[in-house]
């Protein structure tokens, strides 16, 4: 199963916006589903980590519908696929942390094997929440009613390039917007730093969702795109295992040097932090 932006970047190219929206949506919506099946099976860091990017993709494909939606149409189905992502999200912040910290140098064993059980208990209500929300028929649901209200909508048409350019327009702007702002802020303002990061993410998915209708080239902005969010990602994968060992600081207080472990993620968030701040200047 292709797990990547080819697997969804092969709808129409021309006609209108409103009926165009099946087309991508419902190749992410039965992968998706997939991934999420997949996860009851394969506990591993990677399938959780497959399922929350697509739920990601589908929050930035109704982000990108929602000037043709009502707005409490498009807050629901948002709001589902933010509770999805958060449910496989909060293993994968486990993962993360184990990750890093098998890195360093001299990590007390005691320590990562309690991670790795706190790990295993957080994936087992992970598994449970996605089993009781019941995704496959949530994100079917999410799909029947978008695509219904597309196509009864007594709005004008709009051609779909045109819709297209608006709203990668409206993501580049905000992306510009949010960039200003991180280079003035300062460094213990991780919020804004972390905006550009969401902000320059959805304009990727904007890019490899609707590609080959955009007018001109655009493989240079998704190469500067890419080492955003790869610079980006590093930063927020250190300050969020900084914050998750900080919040369970008292249950692993007797896990071995759980200091040592919290000051060489701060030196790790310090360096990550100067590498985005000159990557934005």
């Amino acid at each position: 199963m292709k797990q990547d932006s080819e697997a969804i970047t092969e709808p129409a190219r021309e006609g209108f916006a409103q009926q165009a929206f099946a087309s991508y949506a419902a190749p992410l919506i039965g992968q998706t589903i997939e991934l999420a099946e997949a996860v009851h099976d394969d506990a591993s860091p990677e399938a959780l980590h497959r399922l929350r990017v697509s739920l990601r993709r589908l929050r930035s494909l109704w982000w990108a519908f929602a000037p043709l939606l009502d707005k409490g149409e498009n807050e629901r189905q948002r709001a589902v696929y933010q509770f999805l992502a958060t449910a496989a999200g909060k293993t994968r912040d486990w993962d993360i942390l184990i990750e890093l910290l098998d890195k360093q140098r001299g990590a007390a064993r005691d320590l990562l094997t309690r991670l790795e059980q706190a790990r295993g208990e957080t994936l087992a209500v992970s598994r449970e929440t996605l089993l009781n929300a019941d995704v496959k028929r949530l994100l079917r649901e999410a799909f029947a009613s978008t695509s219904a209200q597309l196509n009864t909508a007594h709005e004008p048409r709009i051609a779909l390039h045109k819709f297209v350019a608006k709203r990668v327009g409206a993501s580049e702007r905000s992306l510009k917007k949010r960039i200003k702002r991180a280079r003035r802020a300062k460094r213990s303002n991780y919020a804004a730093f972390h905006d550009v990061r969401k902000a320059g993410k959805k304009l990727r998915y904007l890019f490899e969702f609707f590609g080959p209708v955009l007018q001109g080239g655009h493989k240079r902005t998704l190469k500067r795109l890419k080492r955003i969010q790869q610079c980006f990602g590093k930063l927020n994968d250190t300050v969020a295992s900084e914050a998750l060992l900080r919040e369970n600081a008292s249950m692993l207080a007797d896990a071995g040097d759980l200091d040592a472990a919290l000051h060489w993620l701060g030196k790790q968030r310090k360096r990550r932090m100067r590498a985005v701040t000159a990557l934005l200047h």
